[in-house]
């Protein structure tokens, strides 16, 4: 979600119930453009906030030329002062996936893997590291799973270059009300999975230069996302089943997107079970 557009989109996805207070929303449009001058970034985004037992953590994202390269990701406990987070990489995905229940809100809490996952905890030992993972951790690997499995843009809002790069399409002026109302109108804004296995016949009515990505029609499971008009029909809102808590908002004809995380970073194992 735009950092510049905040107090807007906010008001946009308000109706699951979820947002920040006056003195929040007033600390990130102080904080975040400072964020975005000392680190040089092009953009900075405001990814969302997982909620603790003790705290929470609010996310921010920074953005460079290229949309599709990795963000840097920051996290703040009071919106006003920011930690860079490291890059995810796959032993902490993987570790992330065995810790289960709420975050504690402290990024120094460990958690110890010997009680969660035995042969984990082994694999550690053995290669010489201790068996526990930090939340900060935990909290870099959630975000990254997140954002791979339900961080959405709309069909066109980004362009593929010949050179490989992705940039915002300048052209884009929204989905129109009878697209906007489709599922298969909107992207994962992540690397393709799906798209690689498409035959040829498949991809022959595909722009290269927009339909690059993976469309949400064919998430599994089927019906992970609920989709509402909202605001009189002006704005169409799209929330995960799968991670709860992750809201999408578009309004047709208009440059309008974004997306925003409020939960408490657990995804919903139970999903293909309630459908």
């Amino acid at each position: 979600m735009e950092a510049l557009s905040l107090p807007a989109a906010l008001e946009l996805v308000a109706g699951g119930g979820a947002g920040l207070s006056p003195e929040r929303r007033a600390a990130l449009a102080v904080s975040l453009p400072l964020v975005q001058r000392d680190y040089r970034f092009e953009r900075v985004w405001f990814w969302g906030c997982i909620q603790g037992v003790r705290g929470a953590y609010y996310i921010a994202e920074g953005l460079g030329p290229d949309r599709a390269a990795p963000r840097s990701r920051l996290y703040s406990l009071n919106c006003v002062d920011w930690s860079l987070l490291t890059p995810a990489t796959k032993e902490m995905l993987a570790l992330a996936e065995e810790v289960k229940g709420r975050f504690q809100g402290d990024p120094s809490f460990e958690y110890n893997l010997a009680e969660i996952n035995s042969e984990a905890a082994a694999r550690l030992v053995e290669g010489g590291k201790e068996p526990v993972m930090k939340e900060e951790a935990r909290l870099i690997a959630t975000i990254e799973q997140i954002d791979r499995a339900v961080g959405i843009v709309p069909r066109g809002a980004f362009v593929k270059t010949p050179l490989g790069s992705v940039h915002e399409n300048r052209h884009f002026e929204g989905l129109s009300l009878v697209e906007a109302k489709k599922l298969s109108s909107y992207f994962h804004f992540t690397d393709p999975v799906n798209l690689k296995n498409k035959t040829l016949l498949e991809k022959a009515d595909l722009d290269p230069s927009t339909d690059f990505l993976d469309s949400l029609e064919h998430d599994i499971p089927r019906g992970s996302w609920s989709m509402q008009l909202e605001k009189g029909g002006t704005v169409v809102v799209l929330r995960s089943l799968l991670w709860l808590g992750l809201t999408f908002y578009h309004v047709p004809m208009t440059k309008q997107f974004g997306y925003v995380y409020f939960g408490t970073g657990e995804k919903n194992l139970d999903l293909p079970f309630m459908l």
